[in-house]
């Protein structure tokens, strides 16, 4: 869990690399053309910000599949025991997992499913958000320098 924790840390640092690169772009000095490199370095940032909190993620179910038959009481997994009440554990017979999209539920005998954590959906949409935003990013950058070649070669 430790290095998820670090993988995620420093691409939450270059996140934040990426996003004084995009607020230097309102200081003077900035490089030309600036809707190209703006738009580069915002994509950048959203890019970043998508692997940090895929990889939180990505780890949180790695790691609960590791407790998994990791010795005594680790069966059923204890990422479907902790912090819920006798009821709800209460007939549970393994567990599925995902990598993509994140995901660790928990399955009980007559077939109900219950997830050990309720942070994977906000994992899950806010990686696909800023990866989307990346991408358009990215297809706005080569828009902006395709204007720009066809204004030059207009004048």
């Amino acid at each position: 869990m430790l290095i998820g924790l670090g993988i995620s840390a420093a691409c939450a640092v270059g996140a934040l690399i990426a996003a004084a690169g995009v607020l230097a772009m309102a200081l003077p000095g900035r490089p030309e053309p600036w809707p190209r490199h703006l738009l580069g370095r915002a994509a950048a940032m959203a890019a970043w910000a998508a692997v940090s909190v895929y990889s939180l993620g990505l780890f949180t179910v790695w790691d609960s599949e590791q407790a998994f038959s990791d010795g005594t009481a680790s069966v059923p997994a204890p990422a479907c025991l902790d912090g819920f009440d006798p009821a709800t554990v209460q007939g549970l017979t393994h567990h599925r997992s995902s990598y993509l999209p994140l995901r660790f539920d928990c399955v009980r005998d007559d077939g109900t499913v219950y997830s050990s954590d309720s942070f994977y959906g906000w994992m899950n949409w806010a990686s696909l958000s800023c990866a989307l935003a990346a991408a358009l990013f990215c297809v706005g950058a080569g828009y902006a320098t395709e204007l720009r070649a066809r204004k030059a070669a207009v004048s």
